[in-house]
């Protein structure tokens, strides 16, 4: 049993450096992720308020009485179509 002692002394001499260097790397790591998930998060919140901003939006366009949606979808409609035509010609020529 004796012999074994130098062994398990040279061992926690260089395992006891070698776990805190490890901890701390596990640390650093722990806080570049915690910073990028951080930064997703707030990401996904700006996009979501500009998602529910633009369903208001809708939500009053569909609404609002006085506003005629199918003379809207129609315009919409002709007016692609007028630039159809204009691209159309445009390639032709």
């Amino acid at each position: 049993m004796g012999e074994l002692i130098p062994f398990f002394a040279i061992a926690m001499v260089f395992g006891i450096p070698m776990l805190a260097i490890w901890t701390k790397h596990r640390k650093d790591v722990m806080e570049v992720q915690a910073r990028t998930t951080a930064e997703k998060a707030a990401q996904y919140a700006a996009s979501n308020k500009e998602l529910e901003d633009r369903v208001r939006v809708l939500e009053r366009i569909v609404t609002d009485k006085g506003y005629d949606v199918a003379t809207q979808i129609e315009a919409l409609r002709d007016q692609r179509r007028v630039d159809e035509l204009i691209e159309g010609r445009s390639k032709a020529s």
